[in-house]
This record gives structure tokens, sequence and C-alpha cells, in this order.
């Protein structure tokens, strides 16, 4: 699971813009630990994510953002789970079911681009890349409707 552009592509298909992933910097150098937040159209978006690498805790941060996009807490998915396993990190949590094809999103993006008038504003080509990527999985049958 591609968590980060699975995130993108979905607040695009919502008209929210992409996404903006806020890193922290915390600890010695020797034990360099990356704390992110997703913020998205001026909110934040689930409980943010830690990890060893930027990578990482950017896509833990995608993550908690996708279940927060389903309405999906942290602390339901614990509830769930026996104590032991409830304290584990996150990277142990069930993947979110979303369709992402990088590919299509990519020519979603550059034909919106192509089309756009040059006073276009980049709310307005991000809906419209929005539109296009929407449509053009609901062509090849794999739109959010379908229940993926």
């Amino acid at each position: 699971m591609n968590a980060k552009g699975e995130l993108i592509a979905r607040l695009l298909n919502q008209g929210q813009g992409t996404p903006i992933f806020e890193a922290q910097l915390h600890g010695p150098p020797h034990e360099r630990t990356f704390r992110v937040q997703v913020i998205a159209g001026g909110h934040v978006l689930g409980v943010g994510g830690e990890g060893r690498s930027k990578k990482d805790a950017e896509r833990l941060a995608a993550e908690a953002a996708l279940r927060a996009l389903d309405g999906v807490s942290d602390a339901q998915l614990d509830a769930q789970l026996p104590d032991d396993e409830a304290q584990s990190s996150v990277q142990s949590r069930p993947p979110v079911r979303w369709p992402i094809y990088s590919g299509v999103l990519e020519a979603a993006l550059e034909a919106a681009l192509d089309l756009a008038s040059e006073d276009a504003t980049l709310d307005e080509v991000r809906a419209d890349a929005a539109r296009l990527y929407r449509d053009l999985l609901a062509d090849l049958g794999h739109g959010p409707e379908d229940g993926q």
C-alpha cells in the first residue's frame, strides 16, 4: 500500500487539494526521530506519525490521515485488539482499501495542467485534476463508488 499516494489521490478526488506533510526532527544525532502531521484544507488529519526516517513518519501519518477520512479512530482500532496488540505500532494496523494508480493520477494532473488557462489558480487546476482522475477511475471500473 502506498499510503501517501493514496491520501493525495483521495484528497484531490474530494477537491481538498494536495496535503501538506509537516515534519519535525527530534532527538540527538544518533537517535533522530521524525514526527509528521498531515494538513489538508487548513485542518490536521489523523494523529500523525513518528519514525526513525522522514519517509516512515510520512507513511504512518498518511495511514492515520486515511483512517481519519474513513471515520475510524485509533482508539476504535485499539479497542478491537487484545491489550498487547493494542500497544503495538501503527504499522501493524490493517490497510485501508482504496485503488491508487500512480500512472492514472499523473496523467490526470498533467492533463489538468495542460487544459488550464494561463490565469487558472492552483486550486482550480487541482479540482480539475481530481475530476479527471475520478472520471478515469470510473472508466476503468475502479471508482470509490464500487466499494473499493
